[in-house]
């Protein structure tokens, strides 16, 4: 399945988060599980498609994205039916 995990940025926000995140993203790539990413254009956070073989998965893969565990952005999985 895939898997919506919108970042929505906090009131503390760090920017030392950015490139870990990155990092992070880069390494979901490799693995195969990382389809798309990107920021929102009014810097409010952004958004990546991963595939997982469930939701309790992809949330697991989500909640270690240092974004969320430095508190910079709240982020919130979704199963999605693309098509």
């Amino acid at each position: 399945m895939r898997y919506l995990i919108l970042a929505m940025r906090t009131a503390k926000f760090q920017q030392s988060a950015i490139e870990p995140h990155k990092a992070y993203l880069a390494q979901l790539k490799q693995q195969g599980l990382l389809e798309l990413t990107g920021p929102f254009t009014d810097k409010s956070g952004g958004a990546y498609l991963i595939s997982a073989k469930d939701l309790e998965s992809a949330r697991a893969i989500a909640f270690e994205d240092p974004i969320h565990t430095s508190g910079s952005s709240v982020l919130t999985v979704y199963e999605w039916d693309a098509v």
